[in-house]
């Protein structure tokens, strides 16, 4: 193992010019993330230096068997892995013809954030981003007993101690190696539920949101992958109360599992020049106003399974409720005090859920308030 490692961690500009760059792209899921590497003569710093590549997008539920995807080469980051001058390329896919395929979400967020009103807004977003860690092989929660579970919640949250902190060597390493490559990560914490845990990504502008979310999941899974452990976004990892049958050849009855667990989100902050200007309150207020007026269409795009979290508990609003407060946290919009004092500031979109696609969230967002006149 040691050799492995050697080579693994060999500084090739000790030997040669020429670098790795690992393609990254978003398979047919729509949460899948693949990769795969190639060598370049050397170091490339713009996007538009670096070639188109190709892929079997049917092997990746994206294309037919007689039909290749081609990624285009989108973002820049350093690769904390290979290090050196090697370097991670977020691409979003096409057609051999040139038009972008279905799941390709970033083509549309780039043409939102290209408009003219939206730049000039120049539109800022923080993702809160929470995620489980599962055991491998029995897809159960870090920490908790196989089969059984934890002490109720309340110690967790933000807790140290081996008893209260799974997976912090994942999350800590996760949070260098995502400053290494040069993603705005602005912060971790652990989660109300054991097991789970946050990552902040912002504040960014526009595009670079999303680009810089996908690349920080992306380290994040190879990191999981390293340490052997399963990464999960489902958005209610465990149900809150479940009912298990218990049988036998006497008796037949149900068991009512320990589980008041909290869900996860990706709650999205975010303001504009406007908002950030003396007098921003008014403009929040109204940017509010237009996100509530087009609550289902958000909610239908704000990710899947978002029913089982958005449910009036642990911190949410019912999913069929749109309501927004000042510091509320089981509000759809929560508008922090210091905004409400300042007369200006952010706001926090609640409603995103841990699997949500940052691509669209940022961009629906930007083009509901600022684009889309009622």
């Amino acid at each position: 193992m040691s050799l492995i490692n050697d080579l693994i961690n060999l500084n090739l500009s000790d030997s040669t010019e020429k670098i790795i760059a690992e393609y990254i792209w978003i398979g047919g899921s729509g949460m899948d993330i693949r990769s795969k590497a190639r060598t370049l003569p050397g170091p490339v710093t713009d996007p538009a230096d670096l070639p188109k590549w190709n892929y079997d997008g049917s092997s990746t539920g994206q294309a037919p068997g007689d039909d290749s995807e081609v990624i285009f080469p989108q973002a820049i980051f350093k690769d904390p892995f290979r290090r050196g001058n090697n370097i991670l390329v977020m691409c979003d896919c096409y057609t051999p013809a040139g038009d972008p395929i279905t799941t390709n979400k970033r083509f549309n967020a780039a043409k939102i954030f290209s408009h003219p009103d939206v730049t000039a807004e120049e539109p800022w977003y923080g993702i809160e981003q929470e995620y489980t860690l599962l055991q491998k092989e029995v897809k159960w929660p870090l920490g908790w007993p196989v089969g059984g579970y934890p002490g109720p919640q309340g110690p967790y949250y933000c807790a140290i101690g081996a008893d209260k902190a799974f997976g912090r060597e994942v999350v800590d390493s996760h949070y260098k190696a995502c400053l290494y490559a040069g993603i705005n990560i602005s912060g971790i914490n652990g989660e109300v539920m054991p097991g789970q845990w946050e990552f902040q990504v912002g504040p960014a502008v526009g595009i670079s949101s999303g680009d810089q979310l996908w690349v920080a999941r992306y380290v994040l899974e190879r990191i999981t992958e390293i340490a052997g452990v399963v990464l999960s976004f489902d958005p209610k990892p465990i149900q809150a109360y479940s009912l298990h049958r218990l049988s036998s050849t006497t008796t037949i009855g149900f068991l009512r599992c320990n589980g008041d667990w909290n869900g996860a989100g990706a709650h999205t902050n975010y303001s504009t020049k406007s908002m950030r200007s003396d007098g921003g309150y008014e403009v929040i207020k109204k940017a509010i106003e237009k996100l509530g007026m087009r609550h289902k269409e958000h909610i239908a795009a704000y990710g899947e399974g978002n029913e089982r979290r958005l449910t009036g508990k642990h911190e949410t609003a019912d999913i069929n409720t749109f309501l927004w407060g000042v510091a509320n946290r089981g509000a759809s919009i929560r508008v922090g005090r210091e905004t409400e004092k300042n007369g200006k500031g952010y706001f926090e979109d609640r409603r995103p859920a841990s699997n949500m696609d940052p691509y669209v969230v940022t961009s629906m967002i930007a083009e509901t308030t600022i684009l889309w006149k009622p």
